[in-house]
């Protein structure tokens, strides 16, 4: 699997993947002011299904997080349900 890209448009961005296939795999996120952002959704394909994208697109915005000094409000399902499961996240959560 490539790497997980970031492009960051001023007050928003998006990480994403793309496949051999030409298929994208993102999550968009909008930034509040210089310390937080929020994650608004998460797409990953049917052709990627099963195979961690999505848990790599998360894993990939929590350590931008940390090299930032950002917290991240997960407003997407996707990501909040995965910030439940991964404790070891709860530095970069906006509570």
């Amino acid at each position: 699997m490539s790497e997980i890209q970031r492009e960051d448009a001023g007050s928003k961005g998006r990480y994403f993947f793309r496949g051999a296939n030409g298929a994208v795999a993102e999550m968009t996120y909008s930034k509040v002011g210089a310390s937080q952002i929020i994650i608004d959704h998460t797409e990953v394909p049917e052709a990627f299904r099963g195979q961690g994208v999505g848990l790599k697109l998360v894993e990939r915005a929590v350590a931008d997080a940390r090299d930032d000094g950002r917290t991240i409000i997960p407003l997407c399902p996707f990501a909040a349900a995965q910030f439940r499961k991964h404790p070891e996240w709860a530095d970069t959560l906006r509570r």
